[in-house]
């Protein structure tokens, strides 16, 4: 047996609660405004109804049709004064970029609030491939010390394909080393999506290649300039701010988005002693230093 379709249901439906109500099909069609045919079509689903026909026929019936729910809007009423305190939520996001600018620095640097979510894992575990002692002192607290040198023939390729591994390359730079890193994971990361990261980087002197699965680094005569991001991307600019910091002189970031994970980054760099001007706009004026060697703690 052939299903009705909604019409023919529609149909049905109209014509059990005209019965109910003993109303004649000749009666329901003057009510209507129409014709005992037309009323006849649609009590058999073959004529088309506009919603202001289906609302009409409800009137008659004295029953909804069709449902439409009411709006989803929010009227607000104002003037009234808050108080009181809520406990915000740590930010993977932001943890991930600091972990990243730690690498900068050849002293000790504790981290605060940190979340314990599968991603910050992740990062840590390649950085301790990488030869980096990373150490949980209390529940969302990271103590994070680097070696003098980082130890890339034994990074972790499987876990660094499992994360954005490219947002630690403005760190690695200064390492002076000619490297390889796995692709990027993670959210999925192409050759254009990473755009802002490369084209930013190549400013400063820095070659990178794409293979297959991974990115072949290197790095000469890295110097300060002028970097107008491809695109307005979060981690694109805090590489850029990363290769940066230890740049010594001046670099300026344009087009960088003014949101709270750029801003972390920025405000740990200034603990490490680098001066930054313009936190919180799309400009940035990084004054590079030659190194980092401090005992920092940041929230």
């Amino acid at each position: 047996m052939q299903e009705k379709t909604d019409q023919q249901k529609i149909g049905l439906f109209i014509k059990k609660l005209r019965e109910d109500k003993n109303i004649t099909q000749s009666i329901f069609a003057k009510e209507l405004g129409t014709t005992q045919s037309v009323v006849a079509r649609i009590e058999s689903g073959k004529q088309n109804l506009t919603i202001e026909q289906l609302s009409k026929i409800s009137d008659i019936l004295d029953r909804q049709i069709v449902s439409i729910p009411e709006s989803i809007d929010f009227k607000i009423y104002g003037g009234r004064k808050l108080k009181g305190t809520i406990e915000t939520n740590t930010s993977k996001n932001g943890a991930i970029n600091m972990l990243c600018a730690t690498l900068l620095n050849h002293g000790k640097t504790i981290l605060r609030d940190i979340p314990r979510v599968e991603e910050v894992f992740r990062y840590i575990t390649v950085m301790e491939s990488l030869g980096v002692s990373v150490r949980w002192i209390d529940h969302s607290t990271l103590e994070i010390k680097r070696p003098k040198k980082l130890l890339f023939s034994k990074l972790d390729h499987d876990m660094a394909n499992k994360i954005r591994s490219f947002t630690f390359i403005g760190a690695l730079i200064h390492d002076g080393q000619k490297f390889n890193f796995p692709n990027s994971g993670g959210c999925k990361m192409g050759e254009r999506t990473i755009a802002a990261h490369k084209y930013g980087l190549e400013k400063f002197g820095v070659e990178i290649k794409t293979r297959e699965k991974i990115y072949e680094i290197s790095t000469k005569n890295l110097k300060p300039e002028e970097v107008t991001l491809y695109e307005s991307s979060d981690t694109g600019a805090i590489n850029v701010l990363l290769a940066a910091a230890k740049i010594p002189g001046k670099t300026i970031i344009k087009m960088a988005p003014p949101n709270y994970q750029v801003q972390d980054v920025c405000f740990l760099l200034e603990k490490y002693g680098v001066r930054i001007e313009g936190i919180g706009t799309t400009t940035l004026t990084v004054h590079g230093v030659s190194e980092i060697n401090k005992n920092v703690e940041h929230h």
